[in-house]
């Protein structure tokens, strides 16, 4: 397990849906070491606390094994071309890695990093209307909810230190509640079309 890109943004003004929003949703990939503490990776915004970020959420992680099928949707929603790749922080994560999928989390789960920081899984991550501007397609938050593909929010239990290439292990927590089945129950009923 790794980490291949390290990504952050500030908070910038966006027209999505014909209005004004405030949004950090573009993150972009960033150099050499990026630090931690417990509201998350230095330099990196989030425009609405009480959906992103916080002790809770402080950082958002992707795998990127479902890159290539997200760039298939975009393509066929002809938000994207077919050979164009999904860049690291299209997703708006923080982290994006290689060798952990949400079935394989639970809460609760711990990310240990060689410089002694960890990370533990805290909650799925639900997609709004500007995951939906983000990929360029207003189906992409039903695509989400219905493949379970939701990433993790990861709160901070020791601050450390992250870099692109990082390896990590994952040491197993109390395994009583799966990311999945906390994310299926957070959208059982939630009507993606209305959003």
């Amino acid at each position: 397990m790794r980490i291949l890109s390290v990504n952050t943004a500030r908070v910038e003004r966006r027209l999505i849906n014909g209005r004004l929003v405030a949004t950090a949703i573009a993150k972009r990939p960033r150099s050499g070491t990026v630090s931690y503490g417990p509201l998350g990776l230095d330099g990196d915004e989030q425009a609405d606390p009480s959906v992103h970020g916080g002790l809770s959420k402080a950082i958002y992680a992707y795998p990127s094994e479902h890159l290539p099928v997200w760039r298939t949707m975009r393509a066929q929603a002809r938000a994207g071309d077919w050979a164009d790749d999904i860049p690291p922080g299209l997703m708006g994560e923080n982290l994006t890695l290689e060798g952990l999928l949400e079935k394989d989390l639970w809460l609760g789960d711990r990310l240990r990093f060689a410089d002694g920081g960890v990370l533990v899984v805290s909650e799925p991550r639900f997609p709004c209307f500007k995951f939906n501007a983000a990929m360029g397609f207003n189906k992409a938050a039903k695509l989400m909810a219905e493949s379970g593909w939701c990433g993790t929010y990861l709160a901070v239990l020791h601050p450390g230190a992250v870099q692109a290439g990082q390896t990590f292990e994952l040491e197993p927590g109390p395994r009583e509640v799966g990311l999945v089945e906390a994310f299926r129950a957070k959208v059982r009923g939630r009507d993606f079309d209305a959003a």
